[in-house]
């Protein structure tokens, strides 16, 4: 770790003040919790000339729940999501999902907006200056060459974020700040395959809040990592599950730490009006297998974490389903 380059702190009150002192100044970058953006800093990743602290903004720290739903402020802190007694009775993969972030230190700091636009991570990326530089650095980071795939043309570092997953599955919807119009958009939208340039953000655009539904179905969220705590995924899975009887209403799966994005698997729709037994499990596990695509961006091996996701997909389908059907 090095002291991390000089810079400025603006604290503004307002989302548009923030928006304002953001593009005025290029170079510059928002903080909240910094948990991931300080780290960045020391390791002489990113130089940004000045922070934009969104700490003091009252309009992103606010959780509300009502017969439309519930919004979640973009400022709201990990830990305080994690405890709200509304959030883990109707959204449970979204309570388990912050649980299961990192350790309370970083859950105190971090925020959903912070999680949600989580760096992409990668070992020839999450290094000290001086490794880097020995390396040659890596197309994600002043480099031309990603050294994952050297004969690709991408950067192939992955998300991480553990409650990206879980509100894709939730169907969630995220309201976006910006210089021009505001706008929203489906989660699934805000994300890119690209370990380079994952989000979709234009230049000064702000995540204001995220949308979740009155009605969802029931979920789970869980995770693999090197160690029980602290540890990024290595894959992470949200399933949620709506029954008709005694088959499937509806299925979604979602999945992180294995793509330059968080996804949504796509063709479980085609499950719908079939029972869970072990065969239709067995196909869950084969259509995960096919679409995850985990690369040597940890030290743990592409293929188990290929395999691991499948299990944890059809681990938690057969939980949800037993739960409902019960």
């Amino acid at each position: 770790m090095i002291a991390p380059s000089d810079f400025r702190l603006a604290q503004p009150g307002t989302i548009k003040e923030a928006i304002a002192a953001l593009v005025s100044h290029p170079g510059s970058r928002f903080v909240a919790g910094g948990t991931d953006l300080i780290v960045n800093m020391r390791r002489g990743i990113s130089r940004p000339n000045l922070l934009v602290d969104l700490s003091g903004i009252d309009e992103l720290n606010k959780i509300k729940t009502n017969g439309h739903g519930a919004t979640i402020g973009a400022g709201v802190k990990i830990a305080t999501l994690a405890r709200n007694e509304a959030i883990a009775s109707k959204y449970r993969a979204l309570a388990q999902a912050s649980e299961a972030i990192a350790g309370p230190g970083h859950r105190n700091m971090g925020t959903i907006g912070g999680n949600l636009c989580l760096d992409t991570r990668c070992i020839y990326y999450n290094q000290s200056e001086w490794w880097r530089n020995a390396n040659a650095y890596c197309l994600k980071n002043r480099g031309d060459v990603c050294h994952v795939a050297p004969q690709g043309q991408r950067c192939h570092a992955a998300y991480s974020g553990d409650l990206a997953p879980a509100l894709l599955v939730l169907g969630a919807e995220i309201d976006i700040a910006g210089t021009q119009d505001d706008r929203r958009i489906p989660l699934s939208e805000l994300y890119v395959e690209d370990g380079k340039a994952h989000l979709a953000l234009a230049d000064g655009e702000l995540i204001v809040a995220v949308h979740l539904p009155a009605e969802p179905p029931s979920s789970a969220y869980a995770k693999i990592r090197v160690r029980g705590a602290i540890d990024f995924p290595l894959a992470g899975v949200a399933v949620a599950f709506a029954a008709v009887g005694t088959s499937i209403g509806s299925l979604r799966i979602a999945l992180t730490g294995t793509n330059s994005r968080p996804f949504l698997i796509a063709g479980t729709d085609d499950f719908a009006g079939r029972s869970i037994d072990e065969k239709l499990l067995q196909e869950i596990d084969r259509l995960v297998q096919k679409q995850v695509q985990p690369m040597r961006t940890t030290i743990t091996s592409a293929n188990y974490r290929r395999v691991a996701a499948a299990a944890l997909a059809r681990r938690l389908t057969a939980m949800l389903f037993a739960e409902c059907t019960a």
